[in-house]
């Protein structure tokens, strides 16, 4: 079964429901989970530009990791940083590093034109990763109330 769980959170409330369905897949397997936070950012023609303060992503992380080690998973984290055009390859090369065996993370719905020029992270991470994949639904139910 699952014995290294990678989680990818962001700072949207599905994150809730992903560290919870990751929570319930460790716990009945007892795998070990690692959270990752990606601090985006993105390129002007002057500059890098943050997305995210150092503070926000670090709470994020550690809203997760807290989640988790609550919940009695074994679990770390680990902060990134990296353009939004980098994400989906440092989430997959995070879950090779880490020998992750489950990707859990959130599909952010977006319009087909969107889509076409600004691709889903959770489809990129798909084409590029050897483990599997679990996408959660933004409104998974009890996400981000802590009741089953």
């Amino acid at each position: 079964m699952f014995h290294r769980i990678l989680v990818a959170v962001d700072s949207s409330p599905a994150r809730h429901a992903v560290v919870r369905l990751a929570g319930d897949m460790a716990r009945l397997t007892g795998a070990k989970v690692k959270v990752l936070h990606v601090a985006p950012s993105t390129a002007t023609l002057a500059a890098v530009v943050p997305l995210e303060d150092d503070t926000e992503a670090n709470a994020v992380l550690d809203e997760a990791v807290r989640a988790l080690r609550d919940a009695d998973v074994d679990a770390e984290g680990a902060l990134a940083e990296g353009l939004t055009t980098q994400i989906a390859a440092t989430i997959a090369a995070t879950a090779e590093e880490f020998q992750a065996d489950l990707l859990v993370l959130s599909p952010h719905h977006r319009g087909s034109l969107e889509a076409l020029f600004n691709p889903r992270v959770s489809d990129a991470v798909a084409h590029t990763s050897r483990a599997a994949i679990l996408l959660v639904p933004e409104t998974a139910e009890g996400a981000g109330t802590g009741k089953d």
